[in-house]
Formats: structure tokens, sequence, C-alpha cells
């Protein structure tokens, strides 16, 4: 029986050289839960882990127990929990090293991730791209016929930018060099299902945004410019669930940002 999303604690294959492994982590924000990606070329015995997901030991061992241990590498999308919240317990569980670009989460390395850097390992040839905007940390991973996205792209839904260093003029160039860059090849996600091509669902993110900037424009002329975040939110998001409006004011807060900057 082929498996499909959500698949919970069993390896899915998704392309030739890319499976993945949904932690039971359900949320508002997590969706479905945290995508943990495992790669591996033709030929190879090793594995490069993508993002252990959080804090769940039995999450953990089920990394080690698909790949048998044998991780060559383990990389990291972004600082959130929920996506390096298990990187100590894999590491002691198979010994991967562990690279970000937050010297934070490295482990047997003292390398952080570069954009434009190429990754060997796993019989694989792994580009990394800053992809900056949902965080200023956050990058994607591309390969010869996929890239895994990390929460910049989600596999449903809009992604929410941490106003604590994710900035709207960030996330919209970085959903351009995506488009730029991942047209025709698999969009693999840290949350939601895969899609076959990336370009369709970038290019919805990036109407999206725009269609935004409006709506917080028009609130703005209605409510002054100097409306609050959370007078926004009750604006625009006037028919979402209230329980998603935290979040919402997340994004908000970098829309404001952007237009007081930018006009």
């Amino acid at each position: 029986m082929t498996l499909t999303h959500p698949a919970y604690g069993q390896l899915r294959q998704v392309t030739p050289t890319a499976a993945v492994l949904l932690a039971d982590n359900p949320g508002q924000m997590t969706l479905d839960g945290t995508n943990t990606w495992i790669l591996r070329g033709a030929g190879s015995s090793d594995f490069v882990v993508v993002d252990p997901g959080p804090e769940d030991h039995a999450h953990s061992e089920d990394i080690a127990r698909v790949t048998g241990g044998n991780v060559a590498l383990t990389l990291i999308t972004h600082r959130h929990h929920d996506h390096t919240g298990g990187i100590d317990r894999l590491v002691e569980l198979t010994g991967s090293p562990v690279r970000a670009t937050d010297p934070a989460f490295l482990r047997g390395s003292s390398e952080p991730l570069a954009d434009g850097e190429v990754i060997e390992a796993a019989g694989l040839s792994i580009d990394v791209l800053a992809t900056p905007g949902h965080t200023g940390d956050s990058v994607s991973f591309v390969l010869e016929d996929a890239v895994l996205t990390g929460d910049t792209i989600l596999g449903s839904g809009t992604t929410v930018l941490d106003s604590t260093d994710g900035t709207l003029a960030d996330y919209l160039a970085s959903l351009d060099r995506l488009v730029a860059t991942g047209a025709g090849r698999a969009l693999l996600p840290a949350h939601g299902p895969d899609h076959p091509d990336l370009e369709p669902i970038t290019r919805y993110y990036i109407g999206h945004r725009h269609e935004r900037l409006e709506q917080v424009r028009a609130a703005l002329r209605e409510l002054g410019p100097d409306a609050d975040t959370m007078e926004v939110v009750r604006k625009v998001y006037a028919d979402v669930d209230e329980r998603l409006w935290l979040a919402a004011s997340s994004s908000v807060r970098a829309q404001l940002e952007y237009l007081r900057t930018n006009g």
C-alpha cells in the first residue's frame, strides 16, 4: 500500500532521494506535525536528515531506526523548537554532526551554513539557499529534483513571519529566489503535504502576500496611520478564528513595518 500524508512514524518515500518521517506533534502552528526529511543518493549507505523535529524521544528513535543510525549529517532549516528540539537526542543515538545557520545548533561542526554552499553527503549534492523572512536564519535546501523549504513555504496554508527577526522585505525576496531556483522541482515543506512542483505554490504565496498588504493598507486608511497591530488584525482577520489572531499579529507587525518603511 502506498502511504499518503499524514503517516505518523512511517517512512514515506516522496522522490527517488527524499523520504519523510512525520512527527506526531500536530497543532495550529505545526499543521499535521513536523516533517523530518530523510535523504539518500543512489548507492549510498548513509543518510542526511533535515530537521530532526521536536523534543520527542519516540520520533528521534524512529529516525535512528529508519536510517539504521547511519546519519552522515543533520541539517536545520531554522531555529524554531519544533525543528530543533530533537537535535541532541538524535546526536546521542547516531553521532551525527549537525549544521545550521545559527551557531547555537551546531554539533560536531564549527561551520554555520552559508548561502550558496554546496554540501556533498550521502551520495547527494545539496545547495544551500538563504531564504530569510519566516525567521532571519531560515534556509532552504535544493536537490536535483526537489527543494526543502522548511517553514518558508508550507504544504498547506501560509507562513507566519516571526516578528523578532523575520521581515516581509526579506520574505518577498526569498519567494522570488525560490521561484527562480525551484521551478519544476518538487516542494518538500517542513509542515503539510509535499507538492510535485514548487512554482505554482510559491506564486500563490507571492500573490497572497501582496493581497494581504493591500488589506493592511486599506485598514490603515480607515483606522488611521498610527493604528496598532491588534487593531489591524481585528480588521483584516475579522473572518478568521480568533484563536489564530495571536499568530496573525506577528505577520501583521511585519507588514506594518514593511509599509511604514517602503510605503
